[in-house]
């Protein structure tokens, strides 16, 4: 059975023809997954007592640096004391220097940072840490200048700390994307962002100016986000202002963009808190939020008040500390800015808690600000950078073989399978109705297209294709590609052409199913699932369905390094299920999304936390056996 010579070359146009139907709404997928994902997040906890509600503090806190921010870190990085080293000083005519600083964020990789002060100092001052975002200038952008120098001018230290990624570290390799290669090697991301901020606070508590009970922090967008993490997890920032940094369930699952970061979301950060409960971790010291009201970025105020100030208001209320979480909203100009406005408020609500003459404008000193050639301070030309470091990791690492001796091996699988399933965050689903949507009669085929919905409720896009004369019994075979199925008519026609049947597969993540690539991935991880689990738990799902229809083994074949660790990953948890993978344009270890490197949002699944810590596409094979697996060339 199957077609004459010269077939394949005229089934391939309707091939295309029937794989090129519209797909279901990108709204109702969208809505799939913020339910899907509300359900993950928890709400606020229940308010108690101000002595209850601490000691939830406590609990939270080291839950989030221990198990989250920490893991997978040296603990000998994490406790090491901070390496500062200046290197020059600039005097000024204005009543303040600067002085340039380099220190070690972990051992090989520097940053950079600015440290205003006031000429005459008496006594112990206040402090604060200034952490800028994704500003391309970093610390030397013009706002970041002004204020702090208006801090120094008042008698305020204010250290200045460089975003990674940004400024003297805006380094291709330092893009936030390739944050995620230290999650696949099994350092959560969150962490080299923590240890930098903390860093510059451990510097300025250790200042002999410094008075340490009067220590704030403030930043705008990505450094309002530091600004929160840091001031929710560390009692020693006693003031805290943010300026447009976080948001909360809500906004982000309806703009899931405004938190586009690896970092931000980082794996599990989400799973037991989100930022509102972060943000309520600061009762009962001084917080001020200032969100813009017309912002193009992200955060808009009355998009996130509602769930930041006006839910976490009640547990400043436990301790009869209202007053001291504030909310301001900036209209003029109302943009994504840390301009004059939010520089007032922030200046007139530390001043206020730092038990300061009121400072409610701001000096001038638009003729001070100085150029990026007289601030700079330099790294060390071999620094490392998110790639390097996660080679220097990954070097660390040892995959054991699997044993030769059988029952050997198959205690060695048992053991390998339950540790994959854990770092995939494996839930097997069922396919709970495989709806037919569509259907078409084509040269000599017919299709039929499908929506598989899930016990998890997330879904799957499918089109079966098998000849007229094909038997429902006929081989089966399942292809993914990871260009979606749309462009996998060069896999189907062979299949066909054969008599076999074949489904061409988008699994939720694939294909043209979601828009903003790596955003849905990245809350997906923020919330303790990993989108590789759900994907290879679609993947049995809809094999155990082929099979119960068609009564035959099922083979998977892909097409990209993406649905090649998908199909592994399902074969490896799932051997029962699958007679054979056969994987094309593969890649041969997971390290080849180091070397190369691969940015996260090419293939965000693979990032999985602690991956290729534990696991290689050898070691994928292993489990899967006894199906027959097979692996054809490189990736493009």
């Amino acid at each position: 059975m199957g077609a004459i010579s010269g077939y394949a070359q005229i089934s391939q146009p309707y091939v295309a023809e029937s794989l090129a139907q519209p797909t279901l709404d990108v709204p109702w997928r969208e809505y799939q997954l913020q339910e899907f994902l509300l359900k993950r997040f928890p709400p606020l906890p229940t308010l108690t007592t101000p002595a209850l509600w601490s000691a939830e503090e406590e609990r939270v806190r080291k839950h989030v640096l221990d198990d989250i921010a920490y893991h997978g870190w040296p603990r000998e990085w994490v406790d090491a004391a901070p390496k500062f080293e200046e290197v020059g000083i600039i005097e000024t005519s204005h009543g303040y220097r600067i002085h340039k600083l380099r220190f070690e964020v972990v051992p090989g990789f520097h940053s950079t940072a600015l440290l205003y002060e006031s000429a005459k100092i008496s006594g112990r001052v206040p402090a604060i840490l200034n952490l800028p975002g994704h500003e391309p200038e970093g610390i030397e952008v013009e706002y970041e200048q002004k204020r702090c120098i208006n801090f120094a001018k008042r008698g305020i230290v204010a250290l200045d700390l460089e975003f990674i990624g940004y400024g003297e570290l805006a380094n291709a390799e330092n893009a936030h994307d390739f944050g995620s290669q230290l999650n696949l090697v099994g350092s959560n991301v969150l962490g080299i962002f923590y240890l930098s901020m903390r860093r510059g606070l451990d510097y300025l508590s250790g200042l002999p100016e410094v008075d340490t009970t009067r220590i704030g922090v403030t930043g705008l967008s990505g450094g309002g986000w530091q600004t929160v993490m840091l001031s929710a997890l560390d009692p020693r920032v006693a003031v805290e202002v943010e300026v447009a940094g976080i948001g909360s369930r809500e906004s982000n699952l309806t703009h899931p963009v405004d938190t586009d970061e690896t970092e931000a979301d980082a794996p599990d950060l989400m799973q037991g808190e989100d930022y509102p409960e972060l943000l309520a971790l600061r009762a009962p010291r001084p917080t001020l939020e200032i969100h813009n009201g017309t912002d193009s970025c992200c955060f808009r105020a009355p998009l996130v008040k509602p769930y930041l100030y006006d839910q976490v208001k009640p547990f400043f209320q436990l301790y009869g500390a209202s007053d001291e979480l504030a909310w301001s909203e900036n209209l003029y100009p109302g943009s994504h800015n840390y301009q004059l406005d939010n520089r007032q408020q922030a200046y007139r609500f530390f001043s206020a808690h730092f038990n300061l003459p009121v400072l409610d404008g701001e000096i001038y000193s638009d003729d001070e600000i100085r150029t990026p050639q007289e601030l700079a301070i330099g790294v060390p030309a071999d620094n490392l950078t998110f790639v390097t470091l996660a080679r220097k990791l990954a070097r660390q690492i040892h995959h054991e073989p699997a044993p030769a001796d059988s029952a050997a091996r198959q205690e060695w699988a048992k053991a390998e399978r339950e540790k994959l399933e854990s770092v995939v965050r494996y839930a097997p689903v069922s396919t709970i109705r495989a709806l037919r949507v569509d259907n078409s009669r084509n040269f000599d085929f017919r299709t039929l297209s499908y929506r598989f919905d899930f016990s998890n409720e997330l879904s799957a896009n499918g089109i079966l294709f098998r000849e007229e004369a094909a038997p429902e019994n006929a081989p089966a075979t399942i292809v993914l590609n990871d260009k979606g199925y749309k462009a996998s008519g060069d896999m189907v026609v062979p299949h066909v052409d054969r008599g076999e049947q074949v489904l061409a597969l988008d699994l939720f993540f694939n294909g043209d199913q979601l828009p903003n690539r790596g955003a849905w991935e990245l809350l997906t991880d923020s919330s303790g699932a990993r989108p590789l689990g759900l994907e290879a738990a679609q993947l049995v799902a809809v094999a155990n369905w082929f099979r119960s229809t068609t009564g035959r083994p099922v083979q998977v074949e892909t097409d990209g390094i993406r649905n090649q660790v998908i199909s592994l990953t399902a074969a490896a948890i799932a051997p029962e299920d699958f007679s054979a993978v056969v994987n094309r344009n593969a890649m041969k270890s997971l390290a080849y999304l180091i070397d190369t490197p691969v940015p996260f949002r090419t293939a965000p699944e693979l990032f999985c936390l602690d991956l290729y810590r534990y696991f290689d596409i050898d070691t994928l094979a292993a489990l899967a056996a006894p199906g027959k697996i097979v692996t054809f060339s490189s990736p493009r």
